[in-house]
């Protein structure tokens, strides 16, 4: 999908940036976190806001990357409205949000959209959606949540033991997972995430 971003574009809640090798071909890469304590140490944001407002005029970016973020909004109206002002008219917007799984980067995991309540929000606020699509529906989604389960009981673990866990207990689930995904009937209601391109269709 990250063909489809270009130009000047942004990356809110961009963490330590682990997407960027995939927009090297964009003119500009800009990071936003939420300004925190954590996120001034650990995130390699280029710009820092308060929650609600952000940093830079309208019409500011062509593209916009919002990667497992939208759960940890909790005015997602402001929110989409803020996007929608920095968005270029006719802009591109790159969302992915989880559907199953566990609570994470507590106590700032707020929500959980099905697929149509997600777009929703989008049609509501003038975006029209290109593509949306569902990642793991089908039953390597329960060994995926099983690995979530078996990494964050670990975490305690001496670093020896836990390796020995990642290599031959998550490894193998992994591969259990892939081969039943395969073999056995997909279950649309049932998934991970979810991915959505939307186009802005602010007037300009």
């Amino acid at each position: 999908m990250s063909q489809y971003i270009y130009g000047d574009v942004l990356d809110i809640g961009c963490g330590k940036k682990p997407y960027i090798s995939l927009f090297s071909h964009a003119r500009t890469y800009v990071g936003l976190e939420l300004n925190t304590s954590d996120s001034k140490i650990y995130s390699k944001a280029d710009f820092f806001y308060d929650g609600s407002v952000f940093p830079f005029p309208d019409n500011s970016f062509d593209c916009i990357v919002c990667n497992q973020v939208f759960e940890h909004v909790f005015n997602p109206s402001i929110f989409i409205l803020e996007i929608k002002r920095v968005l270029k008219p006719h802009g591109q917007i790159l969302i992915t949000v989880p559907f199953v799984w566990d609570e994470h980067s507590q106590p700032y995991d707020f929500a959980r959209y099905t697929s149509f309540g997600l777009s929703s929000i989008l049609k509501e606020n003038n975006f029209k959606i290109r593509f949306q699509f569902k990642t793991c529906p089908d039953i390597s989604a329960f060994f995926q949540l099983l690995n979530s389960y078996i990494m964050k009981i670990s975490e305690n673990y001496i670093p020896f033991f836990r390796k020995f866990i990642i290599i031959f207990i998550v490894s193998v689930i992994n591969i259990i997972g892939y081969i039943l995904g395969f073999l056995l009937p997909d279950n649309p209601d049932f998934y991970l995430d979810q991915v959505i391109l939307a186009t802005n269709q602010k007037l300009t």
